[in-house]
């Protein structure tokens, strides 16, 4: 099998693809042929195979081909291709198991309105993504980010979600109270929101802020820019005077503690 070569019409059948997606895909970089042949014909080795098949399984996980693009380049350099392809084993087989348990779900409800019986909504809705954030996430910090975060959530207790949303809660409130009250950013009162703040995002697997050697700082600065510029996060922190003036004191205060702290 060493130096074999696959003539595009044979990678194009072998992937369920077709020789146009492939010839684009050399146009543009993210799969250049192995070798072009003198009749003009692209060939492609086991390396160009290999770079496919994470393409794809990117694509299917829902990322473009610009994602595709950076998150191939990232993960070659930091340890190949076998420790890319585990990460994206790892995420197939969490995928599989969140549409198995979408399944057992659907079935059970109509089990449960067949026999006339009462709906439990709390097993309505299990294998249901529980964020809507999974590409920003994925975009910004890695696969590996969402990947370790997800795990985590999912195996928590049920008493330690509660615990864990209470916490989230308690800081949003109290971050809106703070920005509501007038004080500085790098007041007293506003520093300890952001303490906690920092110290919830340790907690989470997966991130920068919970990674030895991780990039806390320039973590937490980013999240605070981007509290403010993205609305599906500035509106945790929405104050009573609307617009983005919560997720402003938010962010500055983020800031200033970060410079000093981290």
């Amino acid at each position: 099998m060493a130096g074999r070569e696959w003539s595009i019409q044979e990678v194009a059948r072998l992937a369920s693809t077709t020789s146009r997606t492939l010839r684009h895909y050399d146009a543009i970089g993210l799969l250049p042929a192995s070798r072009v042949a003198r009749n003009g014909y692209r060939q492609y080795d086991e390396t160009a195979l290999l770079r496919l098949q994470r393409i794809l399984l990117l694509r299917d996980l829902g990322l473009g081909l610009p994602q595709i693009a950076e998150v191939l380049d990232t993960s070659t350099s930091r340890g190949g291709e076998q420790s890319a392809l585990r990460t994206h084993l790892a995420l197939l087989r969490e995928e599989q198991g969140r549409l198995a348990r979408q399944i057992a779900s659907v079935e059970s409800t109509i089990e449960t309105l067949r026999g006339g019986e009462e709906l439990m909504a709390e097993n309505m809705f299990d294998g249901f993504d529980h964020t809507r954030h999974r590409e920003e996430v994925e975009r910004r910090w890695g696969l590996e980010a969402y990947a370790d975060s997800d795990r985590w959530w999912r195996g928590m207790a049920e008493g330690e979600r509660a615990d864990w949303q209470q916490r989230v809660s308690d800081l949003g409130r109290d971050w809106i109270a703070a920005a509501e009250s007038g004080v500085d950013p790098a007041s007293t009162e506003a520093q300890d929101v952001a303490r906690r703040h920092v110290a919830w995002l340790a907690g989470i697997p997966g991130t920068p802020a919970a990674v030895a050697g991780g990039d806390v700082r320039g973590y937490v600065i980013g999240l605070g820019e981007m509290y403010v510029a993205d609305p599906r996060f500035g509106a945790n922190y929405a104050t009573s005077a609307g617009g983005t003036q919560g997720a402003e004191f938010v962010r500055d205060a983020l800031r200033v503690y970060a410079e000093a702290n981290l």
